[in-house]
């Protein structure tokens, strides 16, 4: 996230914060706060899209952003975000290794056809992304993504322990340091193969192509 872009993030969160908008208040408009911070709608749109991940708002097609019904909850899962900061590459990998394949199971026993459609969406999103940074921030939408179809609670809230472990500096660091357009397509060709294996209830490929693809994304940051 460039620095204008967390300046944005920032400052919507700590108008939540002191409730200078309280729960049910419109939100200035993307086109309003393109203007105001210089952004473009695109960078713009993330930034809304990570709050309403956060249970920060809410977006109603045709009429607006608006306060979140459950923003105090949002705010406080925030604080205990605020570790995730100090977690290592290492650290996340090897965490990521032993849950995201465990979850499997329990994916495939009640994801959606919804769900189905969100990590079709942030495979597109992530296929035709412009930047570094617009195909990593899909790219963790599509894991969370498949986290949420588990649709048990505790899980989804881990798994946005994980989001914010991947958005601290270190991580942009190694994803930038070891990005080629090579890599970037071996990745979006993976996570195809295993949405279309959930889909298929297939828990064991499922499962063996998710393993096979934390190890390669592991291989890449950190070396065999």
């Amino acid at each position: 996230m460039t620095d204008t872009a967390a300046r944005l993030r920032e400052s919507l969160i700590e108008n939540l914060r002191k409730r200078t908008w309280r729960v049910g208040d419109r939100l200035p408009t993307e086109r309003a706060l393109s203007e105001q911070y210089g952004l473009s709608r695109s960078t713009v749109r993330r930034v809304m899209a990570d709050l309403k991940r956060r249970r920060l708002i809410t977006q109603t097609v045709g009429s607006g952003t608006y306060v979140s019904d459950e923003v105090q909850q949002g705010l406080a899962s925030m604080v205990s975000a605020a570790a995730a900061q100090t977690v290592s590459p290492a650290e996340l990998m090897s965490a990521r290794l032993l849950l995201e394949p465990a979850l499997i199971p329990m994916v495939i026993g009640n994801a959606t056809a919804a769900d189905f459609d969100r990590m079709d969406a942030c495979n597109h999103e992530a296929e035709v992304a412009g930047t570094l940074e617009a195909f990593e921030h899909w790219d963790a939408a599509l894991h969370e993504a498949i986290a949420e179809a588990t649709h048990n609670r505790f899980i989804t809230g881990v798994f946005r322990l994980v989001s914010d472990a991947r958005a601290q500096g270190e991580w942009g660091v190694l994803k930038l340091r070891t990005a080629t357009q090579e890599r970037r397509l071996e990745y979006q060709r993976e996570h195809r193969a295993l949405v279309e294996a959930l889909r298929q209830r297939d828990a064991e490929q499922a499962r063996a192509l998710c393993l096979a693809h934390l190890v390669h994304v592991r291989d890449n940051l950190l070396g065999p």
